[in-house]
């Protein structure tokens, strides 16, 4: 099996105060200095670790593959320290802004009312969510928005960027048509499904997006894969088969719990049962969202209001 230095690119792992406790970055040298795939949380354990990766060497530029803390956090600290250009979609550099405004919070409160999310949780995720501006700000200045099909040089080879919405509406991967290798980020992980969530700011359907994304990365047939998370692993097309069944299992649940009408909090403890922290929490009622809209758009369920919140019944 290939590794990372094969492919001319150091991986390079920070650590995550979460249940996910770490993300792979990655470093490659270019003519004019570094090229940084991702950057961490704005902390001061992700600087110890770049400041050694880096060392004397110029920073050229940062690609930021989404707008997810753990990918983009550090990137605005870095771009002034460094004076690097930043790459990343102009979707997610978008959503990314509306995000961190000072509108957000009460939008997302209205989608938890929505939901029938309890007062208690809904005022502890936005807490939860309000101490994570120093995790990171600034935000970086976006120099260059990535185009699908694009072509960039990691490592000495030429990679081509694929548009793979679902887990955030502007990620991408990248693909070594040469050797059949995939940078895959999140869209693609080895032991665990990426969050699928519905967020305000975001595409109506997100689960419909990433079914859309596995089937265009699956047509890619990639024999060797690079995930964010997790480790390397082989033949892209059978994780993507095991991804989409689990997909497939909690769309079945959903119909059938739905079939006695159901709210998007009531959903959600049915799909994820175990204790949640606060900060899980915000993913799994996101989740459960994309899928009711995902049966909704397919003319399964039906989404009706009832006293501000949204009931969903399966469609006869």
């Amino acid at each position: 099996m290939l590794n990372t230095l094969d492919l001319g690119i150091k991986k390079i792992t920070i650590p995550l105060p979460f249940a996910l406790d770490h993300v792979h970055c990655f470093l490659t040298a270019g003519e004019n200095g570094w090229t940084m795939i991702d950057t961490g949380l704005h902390q001061d354990t992700t600087a110890a670790i770049w400041k050694e990766a880096i060392g004397e060497e110029p920073l050229e530029r940062i690609i930021l593959t989404h707008l997810h803390p753990d990918h983009v956090g550090y990137s605005g600290t870095l771009q002034q320290k460094s004076g690097a250009h930043v790459w990343m979609t102009e979707r997610d550099s978008n959503d990314l802004s509306k995000i961190w405004d000072p509108n957000a919070l009460p939008e997302l409160e209205k989608t938890y009312q929505e939901a029938a999310v309890p007062t208690e949780i809904s005022r502890n995720i936005i807490r939860d969510l309000e101490g994570f501006h120093p995790y990171i700000k600034p935000l970086p200045e976006v120099n260059h928005y990535l185009q699908d099909n694009e072509k960039i040089v990691l490592g000495g080879m030429e990679y081509e960027v694929y548009f793979t919405p679902g887990h955030a509406a502007g990620l991408v991967c990248f693909f070594n048509h040469e050797h059949g290798v995939l940078l895959s980020t999140d869209h693609i992980l080895p032991k665990i499904t990426p969050n699928i969530a519905y967020w305000f700011y975001g595409e109506p359907n997100p689960l419909q997006s990433f079914e859309n994304s596995l089937q265009r990365i699956k047509q890619l047939d990639a024999k060797y894969v690079i995930p964010s998370h997790g480790e390397p692993f082989e033949n892209a097309n059978l994780r993507i088969d095991e991804i989409w069944l689990h997909h497939e299992e909690r769309l079945a649940q959903t119909i059938e719990a739905a079939k006695e009408g159901v709210t998007v909090f009531e959903m959600c403890g049915l799909l994820f049962r175990k204790n949640l922290s606060m900060h899980d929490y915000q993913f799994a009622i996101g989740e459960t969202i994309a899928h009711l809209e995902y049966l909704v758009h397919k003319n399964m369920l039906l989404r009706e209001k009832a006293q501000g919140v949204w009931v969903y019944h399966y469609h006869y």
